[in-house]
């Protein structure tokens, strides 16, 4: 063991020798390290560090003596160089699930606080803080060394939020370049409607379209999560058109207020969350053959020992902040395909009673039936 840590250092002695390269002989770059030299993108799959690397080299290392967390022995713990940068730069990427518990030993914190702005209906918003710092490895084998000690920290904070207008994300001292826009969740994130309290029996909608009352169960799920979140719906409403931003909307359910015929099943426990209610007509669809309207659910991740922090308290009587729905960006939102209710209601439920994805629709319906 003591001659591989020998044969190690002497590694890193050699390679420390190497000269300092053309591209830096006239870069600005080119002096002590600054804090500023780091700059960090907090991508939605990856976190990608940058630093300019001629600093480095006039403080006398070079890549190989650059090292996430001290990890000197992890191989994937080094950066590559990219002389064809301007200026070159040291890059570093490592990916954001659940391997970053463990990678290179990077600091990973889930933290719950306030809802306020874009979030600000909701009474707690947790969010997911990675850390770590970039340090130089001086080879020096003797008691002292002329080279200065190299130090960058680096972090980025995720909400674990779902429907984002820009995903929220700061970075502790350093630059921040926002790579991406929705989340990686998003795209494993689906909404799907049935017509059975087991939720094995797709709904399919006839073109003359549901009998009113009709019973639907509508199921958001997200695949590819760990067990280490759930799902959890704020907030599911119906608009008469697919972007929630654009129509008439109503509330099928926010915190404690949703209306008499839904019933959320399961929120906040599995990555599935259910609910149901039944289907419904828009007023403003009163001299229509049929209604037709989307379902869109404000969805958002929460870890599974706080999930239930999260859950509204409804046993005591509180005040409902109105949500704009101009806060809620179309392209996040988790959206059904077109729920389709006739005028009138035959008796014959489609083929059974239905306990499915439409109960969103319905809500709006029955919500707005009841405006004047």
């Amino acid at each position: 063991m003591k001659l591989l840590l020998l044969l190690f250092q002497l590694g890193l002695i050699l390679r420390a020798d190497a000269q300092t390269p053309d591209a830096c002989a006239l870069s600005p770059t080119n002096r002590a390290p600054e804090n500023s030299d780091i700059s960090v993108t907090c991508g939605t799959e990856n976190m990608d560090l940058s630093i300019y690397l001629c600093p480095i080299y006039n403080a006398f290392y070079n890549e190989s003596l650059m090292v996430l967390n001290n990890q000197i022995t992890n191989s994937r713990c080094y950066g590559t160089a990219d002389f064809i940068a301007v200026p070159p730069r040291l890059r570093f990427s490592f990916p954001i699930n659940t391997t970053s518990l463990s990678f290179c030993n990077n600091n990973f914190e889930i933290t719950t606080q306030v809802g306020t702005g874009q979030f600000s209906d909701f009474s707690n918003v947790q969010f997911v803080n990675i850390s770590g710092t970039v340090t130089s490895i001086d080879p020096a084998a003797g008691t002292i060394t002329y080279r200065p000690q190299i130090l960058y920290k680096f972090s980025c904070k995720y909400p674990m939020q779902y429907l984002l207008n820009n995903t929220n994300l700061a970075v502790s001292g350093v630059t921040l370049a926002i790579k991406d826009n929705n989340g990686t969740f998003l795209s494993t994130l689906s909404i799907q409607l049935y017509r059975d309290q087991q939720y094995q029996q797709i709904l399919t909608i006839p073109e003359t379209g549901l009998d009113l009352k009709t019973k639907i169960y509508v199921s958001v799920k997200a695949t590819n999560l760990t067990k280490k979140f759930n799902v959890l719906l704020d907030r599911c409403f119906a608009t008469t058109s697919p972007y929630p931003t654009q129509s008439t909307s109503y509330d099928l359910f926010v915190g404690c207020t949703r209306d008499a015929q839904t019933v959320v099943e399961q929120n906040g426990v599995s990555h599935t969350a259910t609910f149901n209610f039944e289907a419904f007509r828009f007023v403003e669809h009163k001299n229509r053959t049929v209604s037709a309207f989307y379902l869109h659910c404000v969805t958002r991740l929460c870890e599974t020992s706080t999930c239930s922090s999260l859950l509204p308290n409804c046993g005591t009587p509180r005040i409902r902040r109105k949500r704009e729905v101009e806060t809620v960006s179309s392209n996040a939102t988790i959206t059904s395909p077109i729920i389709v209710v006739g005028n009138q209601k035959t008796g014959v439920n489609n083929g059974g009673s239905y306990n499915g994805p439409l109960v969103a629709v319905i809500m709006c319906f029955a919500i707005f039936s009841a405006l004047p």
